[in-house]
């Protein structure tokens, strides 16, 4: 029978959208608030449905073939901005319409897609704490193991809840996920629809851009 997983999610508390592996409810500490609310998750491992192929690697493209998706309208936008591209699963900086960099990222997976639409930077956390939802386990910035890495930066948020099969389990979320850009050490999954919704990048490219953006810095997603 599905098990139920009770969780505090929200901006401090990142819920249930972070991870795929190994297919659990997730939350992070940062600094506390009065938007918390309480959340709940149902994890049903199918015993009729075996789990998905692991998705490939998005294939490579050129900086002209990455600019060829971005709207005219955020060309023309005077600043710094990221626009994330799920298609082609990478990050891109642009200042002043002009790409300045672009990173491969990890992006949710068929059912969990990263939500798509215009947003901007809600929060940044440096050196995240995971909590585990079950067992109350914390994995600070310095285990090696956090699934956080050393960053995370909120861009999405909604209350709506959320279900579907994830490529291993059905997952049923009923309260507010969040999503947002963050570390990982599991760099293998970095440039895959793998994720629950946010976004993974290499250790080194999420503290880049962490010290690049500021809260209200514009965030793009293409579907």
């Amino acid at each position: 029978m599905p098990v139920r997983i009770p969780f505090v999610s929200g901006l401090p508390a990142l819920a249930a959208m972070l991870l795929l592996l190994p297919g659990v409810a997730l939350s992070v500490e940062a600094e506390p608030n009065n938007d918390t609310v309480a959340s709940e998750a149902t994890a049903a491992p199918s015993a009729k449905r075996e789990p998905d192929p692991i998705p490939p690697l998005a294939a490579a493209v050129s900086d002209a073939e990455s600019m060829q998706r971005v709207p005219d309208d955020l060309l023309q936008r005077v600043g710094l901005q990221l626009v994330l591209d799920r298609q082609h699963r990478q990050l891109l900086v642009l200042h002043d319409g002009v790409l300045t960099r672009r990173f491969p990222a990890a992006v949710g997976t068929v059912g969990w897609e990263t939500p798509a639409g215009r947003f901007s930077v809600m929060q940044k956390v440096k050196k995240p704490v995971w909590t585990h939802p079950v067992n109350g386990k914390k994995l600070g910035p310095d285990d090696a193991t956090n699934p956080l890495g050393s960053r995370w930066i909120g861009f999405y948020r909604d209350c709506k809840g959320r279900e579907g099969w994830d490529g291993e389990q059905y997952l049923d979320i009923d309260g507010c996920t969040v999503a947002g850009f963050h570390g990982t050490p599991y760099r293998w999954t970095v440039g895959r629809a793998v994720s629950h919704g946010c976004v993974r990048l290499y250790e080194e490219n999420v503290q880049e851009i962490f010290e690049l953006v500021r809260v209200g810095t514009p965030v793009t997603v293409l579907p």
